[in-house]
């Protein structure tokens, strides 16, 4: 936008009636969430010994961390590889993934049984090292460290040059001042630094969640138990990083009455089809190698949701972005984005939920209303600490004043 353009921005109000209907949605995740650690897992989930995680592994950590992956793939892109055109994006994109790695802390510590515990992972004594699962611990502990790292510029482009404490405490004004100019100078000359430990660990612990799944052995359904599934998370990772950028720049415009960043995003659009089919090719191969192709046509659940999965969440962004004028309208950059997104989030249930079968199962499992009261709860939250962010910081240019 022109400058003109930009002063003549008003903000729009942090309530709507969908901010409403969001923060009702909060509620009763957030109640949810409070008989769960009075009363225990029991009294709001359906797992039990056969199925010892659900939706809050399934969704609220699996997918969650893959749909957080924009913070990275963003950082690779505009810092390391020195992608141009791509600065308006990095923001938002990182606090988008800030509070989704939040989020997924979250959900793990609600998930565990004796969450009071969970400090254990800091201390060496406890550690685990040859544990699939105190890498990923370790890796995402470590990235969300990094990540509030990262977002501390932008806290520190809200205040430099405001602080104005009331009363007594305006005394220390310029103490405060002073610290965050040498925080800003401090930062600039380090960030670099994080900025590759975030992709790195980035890397690690999404591959990681695949390892987690390989370990089940058996349990896993053949179409997606394979070894070389941490690779398939991974490359995975990398291409709804992207979709989640556009998918949340769009939103974000929407919501904000701005205008879309249609040529910024569709230039980010160029990398999906690559990633993708470097995906899919990935997947073929092993599928033609191990030769479970012969469940493709078994027309039972698992096929079905295999070739939902491959069509949705492949074939069709695949289609669309291979065409210029697709990735310049925002209506088809929205559904490719949007397809892709699906297609990752159905992977991840697929591998965790609907492709895994217990060994001694009596019953299918299938999550209490209250579970899914506390995952959409914690959507919910994500969404209305994003509009808080976005109306208060520095995050999306065209609102800056």
């Amino acid at each position: 936008m022109n400058n003109i353009t930009t002063l003549s921005y008003e903000k729009p109000r942090f309530f709507t009636p969908g901010v409403w209907v969001i923060t009702l949605l909060a509620s009763v995740g957030l109640l949810s969430l409070l008989v769960r650690f009075i009363f225990g897992l029991g009294a709001v989930t359906n797992l039990d010994n056969q199925y010892p995680w659900g939706i809050w592994i399934a969704v609220d950590v699996a997918c969650g961390v893959a749909l957080a992956a924009g913070g990275f793939m963003t950082a690779l892109i505009a810092h390391i590889v020195h992608g141009k055109g791509y600065k308006s994006v990095i923001r938002p994109a990182l606090l988008t993934a800030t509070l989704g790695y939040t989020f997924v802390a979250l959900g793990v510590l609600t998930d565990l049984g004796r969450y009071y515990n969970m400090w254990h992972i800091l201390l060496p004594k406890y550690w685990s090292p040859n544990s699939a699962l105190f890498e990923v611990g370790m890796c995402v502990a470590s990235y969300l460290t990094v990540l509030y790292i990262e977002f501390l510029p932008i806290v520190v482009d809200r205040f430099k040059g405001r602080v104005n404490l009331p009363g007594m405490l305006k005394t220390f004004n310029g103490f405060f001042e002073r610290f965050l100019k040498i925080l800003d100078v401090s930062l600039k000359k380090v960030m670099t630094i994080f900025i590759i430990l975030g992709v790195v660990l980035s890397c690690m612990h999404q591959s990681s969640l695949g390892t987690l799944m390989v370990l089940a052995s058996v349990k896993v359904h053949p179409l997606w138990q394979t070894p070389i599934l941490p690779l398939l998370f991974l490359l995975s990772a990398f291409v709804v990083g992207f979709a989640m950028v556009i998918f949340e720049s769009l939103i974000a415009s929407k919501s904000f009455n701005l205008k879309p960043e249609v040529k910024v995003l569709s230039r980010l659009s160029r990398f999906i089809p690559i990633l993708l089919l470097i995906y899919l090719t990935a997947k073929l191969i092993d599928m033609v190698t191990r030769e479970t192709y012969v469940y493709l046509f078994t027309a039972s659940l698992d096929s079905i949701m295999y070739w939902i999965e491959i069509i949705i969440g492949i074939a069709i962004p695949f289609t669309i972005l291979m065409f210029e004028k697709y990735r310049n309208n925002q209506t088809w950059l929205f559904t490719a984005a949007a397809s892709v997104i699906f297609g990752v989030v159905l992977n991840r249930i697929n591998v965790y939920l609907i492709g895994f079968t217990p060994l001694y199962v009596d019953k299918p499992y299938f999550p209490a209303w209250t579970e899914i009261a506390v995952t959409v709860g914690f959507i919910s939250l994500i969404i209305l600490l994003y509009r808080f962010f976005a109306l208060n910081f520095p995050v999306i240019e065209d609102m800056e004043n």
